[in-house]
């Protein structure tokens, strides 16, 4: 004779959630489960949690597991919740079940899990960005998510300090020659947007997401510009921060920046660059994909960030001879000048400074990049270093 359902769960899309009327208060949730018997374990759970608080006032135990469930539910039109969901499951791996009153600095599972990434060659600034991620999970189990009688999942939010970045990875900026062997082998359209890249200084995600709306044409020059909005509205009417900064910011096209927004017009209506994706035009999430790593192992040059471009376009600016001021407009630093508002003298003078960094001049200056040979105090001979 087959197993009746127990009463209060009932299955949607290969998942079993709770619908179930207790002491006079209805609640709905998902078990996650996709077997009946471990969605019958988690209802037994939360039937007891709720008898507990209601009967003797006593605080249900979130874990560390609940809590990225539903860390993933409310974030989930954030523009990096793909990396968030890729450190929470690394931490889920040491922290799955540990109650978020337990998850600390001085947690052994914790203090594991870094000596575990450390070990797999992980720097100190991407450990910190898992930490940052599980950092505002607690905030938010302390100061927004509440249970059914309205205390908060976590009554204080430890502190979870970042580690020091002495291991960082100076600047890294590339050699003509580099370039040349490097952007040859990537794929088409992200060459075109290494390019231009290299050639205004846009970070990554500015690359990726940039829009056709945003750019304004500069008629007495006979080109246009993009000005980058510090914070935009996404197609689901969030509002996200789009520069590193949070302030507008002016993109000036040289010859070669401005070439390749050329060669993108008309293939998609909204963002400049895409490409076709199981039959429909999209942008990349960021172009650091297999694509770029798998042309860094051609051409035998495995340390290249998508961001050293932009050190790269710093760097070859300066060594044109071109004055702070304009660099700090071309880079889109922090100024407390007005970065938006220029007179098209103002914009013609930009782009006289970026274009003196095309490759294509003869005048082009040449940046020859040198770096030392780091060698680690355990290696020089004993008091070389002191």
């Amino acid at each position: 004779m087959a197993k009746k359902r127990t009463p209060g769960l009932y299955k949607r899309k290969g998942v079993w959630h709770i619908d179930k009327q207790l002491f006079g208060q209805r609640f709905c949730e998902s078990t996650g489960a996709a077997s009946l018997a471990e969605a019958e374990l988690v209802l037994a759970k939360r039937i007891e949690e709720i008898r507990q608080l209601r009967i003797f006032g006593v605080r249900p135990i979130h874990t560390f597991d609940e809590a990225a469930k539903k860390y993933v539910s409310v974030k989930k039109s954030k523009i990096s919740i793909r990396k968030d969901i890729k450190e929470l499951k690394r931490l889920h791996d040491y922290l799955a079940n540990e109650p978020l009153e337990a998850i600390h600095m001085g947690n052994v599972a914790l203090v594991r899990f870094i000596e575990s990434r450390r070990e797999e060659g992980v720097k100190n600034r991407t450990l910190n960005y898992a930490l940052q991620v599980l950092r505002h999970l607690l905030k938010l189990a302390a100061e927004e998510w509440r249970d059914e009688k309205g205390n908060a999942w976590l009554l204080q939010a430890p502190k979870i300090k970042l580690l020091p970045l002495h291991d960082a990875r100076k600047p890294r900026p590339i050699s003509w020659e580099e370039q040349k062997r490097f952007f040859i082998e990537l794929p088409p359209l992200l060459r075109e947007m290494a390019l231009f890249a290299v050639n205004t200084g846009c970070r990554d995600q500015e690359i990726c997401q940039l829009q056709w709306q945003w750019e304004v044409p500069v008629s007495e020059l006979d080109t246009s510009v993009f000005i980058l909005p510090g914070w935009y509205h996404r197609e689901d009417s969030r509002l996200v921060k789009f520069t590193k900064n949070g302030e507008d910011r002016l993109v000036v096209l040289n010859k070669v920046a401005k070439a390749v927004v050329d060669r993108q017009r008309g293939n998609h209506c909204r963002y400049v660059f895409a490409h076709r994706r199981q039959g429909e035009m999209r942008p990349y999430y960021s172009m650091n994909n297999t694509g770029w790593q798998s042309a860094r192992k051609r051409v035998g040059i495995a340390d290249i960030r998508v961001h050293d471009l932009r050190h790269t376009f710093g760097r070859r600016l300066r060594s044109a001879g071109v004055n702070y001021e304009d660099r700090q407009d071309l880079l889109g630093h922090k100024s407390e000048r007005i970065t938006t508002h220029y007179s098209s003298a103002e914009i013609s003078d930009l782009i006289s400074a970026v274009n003196l960094i095309c490759e294509s001049r003869t005048s082009a200056p040449t940046l020859t990049v040198l770096r030392g040979l780091t060698v680690s105090p355990a290696k020089l001979p004993q008091g070389s270093w002191k």
